[in-house]
């Protein structure tokens, strides 16, 4: 697939109606058209702002403020760490270290594809003979990093930039407004967990932490009824892709909505003689069906899980149409991932023959010391108490029993199969969008929606035709031009400019068919 050129091909003036006889070439509908396509005004409506899973990723361990229902004095939390340092210095003198073991750095961080080495690229292909590589052969195959949710999604803005995006900087580029979305996430994120720094010396320590991780946003789930920056993983057509859920919760976000959702067919058959449970209610003498549902619901608190992702924004306003539609293929996305996960789909052999690593390879005395010591694992629910005979594991019991990626990921199936006991039918279909304050963090407002897995089917498979090269890239359609005055790439964009042609042409030449009629 020929990359598209990043030149400036030409730059329009305002049209003058005084240069016509006959006035402007446009109808109103089309001035505004042209007008947003050559506007360089910003627009506050991309969602593409919480770009997570392309950070650099921290070694912390993040441990839950609510612990068995009460708040974690931060007291404890020093001496754990403290004590942990303590084992950790115990090791490094029986070995003979006089150091402590050194971040990963560049040993263990995936490599991301440096701007220098994306513009030398850039510079020495020839333009005669422009780089017919897929976006996924050129920015997602090893030795860079894989494929992530933001990369499904940010071309639901506009494809044509975020080609530009990698094309110039290998990933898209985090701007003021990203930084400061980034501010508020971070405080959200605080309210659930606080983290302590961990050392890590091999790649599948680093796994190990994050899976780690994962089972204590799990566990703390349970516990509390929320959690917060879940990191989760999936594939699509064999290729890793990762991401990140804001928060997920027991609460609905739109109980009317749920009700609305069709629930399909309900009627069964039954013999002859057999009573039917309306029936049975009716003849007792006691409420309907309905009536009983609906005490039983009441009484009853939900057992589904719901997802929600976070937006900031500068704006007062929520984005609706095509402006929303990355953010509704975004959380549509994490449903479908995080359904695979708690039905045990998703084979972790793809990742680790991806990033080269050795899942039966034993954890470091280290990473066990540093990790089991702190041991301030979420205590498990009251109900999971009363089925289980045996008492709750702590952290260093459980992580010597599963002391390899193999068996420490399996470790983590297990959670989400008790975290979602009914697999996918455990995670509610109602999806949520949170809009806050860009400055002052406060909730907007929102919007809820329910989960359509033929619509995110129709768009995963367009979307991977193109990172796949198997169709050329796409700029907006015209009635979104709009998208145009807060692209930064908007000044030598082809597509622009060929649009803003096709519009001229057009108008001008139904003012020559007008003319001519005359």
């Amino acid at each position: 697939m020929a990359s598209p050129a990043i030149k400036l091909t030409r730059t329009y003036q305002p049209l003058d109606d005084a240069e016509s006889d006959y006035g402007s070439d446009f109808s109103p509908e089309e001035e505004l058209i042209v007008s947003q396509l050559l506007s360089q005004n910003a627009v506050e409506d991309n969602p593409i702002v919480n770009d997570v899973e392309h950070h650099e990723a921290e070694h912390t361990l993040r441990i839950p403020l609510a612990v068995g229902g009460s708040e974690l004095a931060e007291g404890v939390l020093l001496r754990a760490a403290r004590a942990a340092e303590e084992v950790f210095e115990q090791i490094n003198e029986a070995v003979g270290c006089e150091t402590r073991y050194p971040d990963l750095g560049n040993v263990v961080k995936e490599e991301r594809p440096a701007l220098e080495g994306v513009v030398q690229e850039t510079a020495s292909t020839d333009a005669k003979a422009p780089d017919t590589r897929s976006p996924l052969e050129r920015f997602r195959t090893p030795p860079k990093k894989g494929l992530s949710v933001t990369d499904l999604i940010s071309p639901a803005w506009c494809e044509l930039q975020y080609w530009y995006s990698l094309t110039l900087h290998g990933k898209k580029r985090r701007t003021p407004a990203m930084k400061q979305g980034s501010v508020v996430h971070q405080k959200l994120e605080d309210q659930v967990y606080t983290t302590v720094k961990v050392d890590v010396t091999t790649k599948e320590d680093a796994w190990g932490l994050r899976i780690w991780n994962v089972v204590q946003g799990l566990r703390t789930l349970r516990n509390t009824g929320m959690t917060r920056e879940l990191e989760i993983w999936g594939t699509i057509d064999g290729l890793v892709v990762n991401g990140i859920i804001d928060e997920l919760s027991y609460i609905c976000p739109d109980t009317d909505l749920e009700e609305a959702k069709p629930k399909g067919p309900v009627e069964e058959k039954h013999a002859p003689d057999q009573t039917t449970i309306a029936e049975f209610f009716k003849a007792s003498g006691g409420s309907t069906l309905k009536e009983a549902t609906r005490v039983v619901k009441r009484q009853k608190p939900t057992d589904r899980i719901y997802l929600c992702d976070v937006k900031t924004r500068g704006a007062k306003t929520l984005p609706s149409g095509a402006a929303f539609r990355p953010t509704k293929m975004q959380l549509m996305l994490y449903h479908r991932m995080i359904s695979d996960l708690a039905t045990g789909a998703v084979d972790f052999a793809i990742f680790t023959d991806r990033y080269k690593l050795d899942p039966n390879k034993v954890f470091s005395d280290a990473l066990i010391a540093q990790v089991g010591s702190l041991n301030v694992m979420s205590p498990p629910s009251t109900q999971e108490s009363s089925n289980s005979e045996s008492p709750p594991q702590d952290d260093m019991t459980i992580l010597l029993e599963h002391n390899t990626l193999s068996a420490l990921w399996t470790f983590m199936i297990s959670e989400f199969r008790t975290t979602f006991p009914d697999g996918s039918n455990s995670i509610g279909s109602i999806l949520k969008a949170e809009y806050r304050s860009r400055n002052a963090g406060e909730v907007m407002g929102s919007k809820t929606f329910a989960m359509d897995e033929q619509e995110l089917t129709n768009y995963v498979e367009d979307e991977m035709k193109w990172w796949k090269g198997e169709r050329e890239t796409k700029g907006v359609a015209v009635e979104e031009a709009y998208k145009c005055r807060s692209c930064e790439f908007a000044e030598g964009c082809e597509w622009r400019m060929k649009k803003v042609d096709e519009a001229v042409k057009k108008s001008r030449s139904r003012v020559r068919s007008v003319v001519g009629n005359l």
